[in-house]
């Protein structure tokens, strides 16, 4: 079974309270009316109802009727979550009456709030608004799960056809959006909460690599040294894991050449999943295949939040969006252990 077709079966299964605060954008609307339509989702908009009806009717959208719609310039909705924010914010300088215009004027803190409160499950936004913006209110309401203090973003990557690498058509690259020069332990982090994904979301058990410009101590520099040592951090905090490194991406993913350089090694050759030293290699890397192996790229999965939120590129197709939809809701299904 394809991704998606096995993403959205389990969202049909497990219908998820999903916020889309950004309710009159075209683009949002048009994906929520296929969301609703194949009930993968409930589907909870942030706005005035009359503007979303309105943009709906535009559109020809039978089915956003059935979606739930809150207005932030009710009081009696907002209050609870003003008061909330403002608990939440208070050593910060956050007032009651400060956190009241905030959850009136922007939709993305409303919808944190709404998921911080139990009243929802997940969110997905961007569409409108600059990606600082989404991971500002996330970072701030939601902040991490315990025990994580990266948040990171991985790629699933769908490969051509017959490609002889990776793990049934996939393979999951992290960082690739969001930590600029990760840590010893922010790589840690970020290779445990990637294999979550790969789990969660790809359908694949994890083989980790932890990927440097060495292999077992073939060169010897201090960026090689912090691979090295995460992979002793992930070792110590997740020692069900199957991961290794410090290691070189041929000798990762191609058995031959893992063979010679890691020999004994249960991930050298059969690498899954792929963790790269920073920002900068992970970006260019999962571009590159995109464009160079003609591979489908289905991110950036934010991770290592509370509770999952996605942000979308302002040129998203409604494809994208409907995709990043049964991710996110994914996301919910299995923090829930479903």
């Amino acid at each position: 079974m394809k991704l998606f077709e096995r993403l959205s079966a389990k969202a049909a299964q497990h219908p998820q309270k999903l916020v889309l605060p950004e309710s009159t954008e075209p683009r949002t609307l048009q994906a929520a009316d296929q969301i609703i339509a194949r009930g993968l989702a409930k589907v909870i908009f942030l706005g005035h109802r009359n503007e979303i009806e309105a943009k709906a009717e535009e559109l020809g959208l039978g089915n956003i009727r059935f979606a739930h719609i809150h207005d932030p310039e009710d009081a009696d909705f907002t209050e609870p979550y003003a008061e909330l924010l403002a608990e939440l914010r208070k050593r910060k300088g956050v007032t009651l009456e400060v956190a009241r215009q905030i959850v009136k004027s922007d939709p993305l803190y409303l919808g944190c709030l709404m998921i911080k409160a139990g009243h929802a499950d997940c969110m997905v936004a961007g569409a409108l608004s600059p990606t600082a913006n989404v991971l500002r209110a996330a970072f701030q309401v939601l902040k991490t799960k315990p025990g994580i203090h990266t948040v990171s973003g991985a790629f699933i990557m769908l490969l051509p056809e017959n490609c002889p690498y990776g793990d049934q058509g996939m393979l999951v690259f992290a960082d690739c959006a969001v930590v600029p020069d990760p840590t010893t332990e922010e790589l840690a982090e970020i290779a445990i909460e990637t294999a979550r994904t790969t789990r969660n979301i790809a359908g694949l058990d994890p083989v980790v690599a932890m990927l440097s410009f060495s292999t077992y101590g073939s060169a010897s520099h201090d960026k090689v040294d912090k691979v090295r040592n995460a992979v002793e951090l992930v070792h110590q905090q997740a020692p069900e894991l199957v991961v290794d490194g410090e290691m070189q991406s041929d000798a990762a993913i191609v058995a031959s050449v893992g063979e010679k350089k890691a020999p004994g090694s249960k991930v050298a050759g059969h690498a899954n999943t792929l963790i790269f030293p920073n920002l900068e290699v992970g970006n260019i890397s999962y571009k590159l295949v995109q464009r160079l192996a003609g591979a489908g790229a289905v991110g950036p999965i934010l991770q290592g939040l509370a509770a999952p939120v996605n942000d979308l590129s302002r040129g998203a197709t409604v494809e994208d969006i409907v995709n990043t939809i049964i991710v996110t809701c994914n996301q919910a299904i299995g923090e829930k252990g479903l």
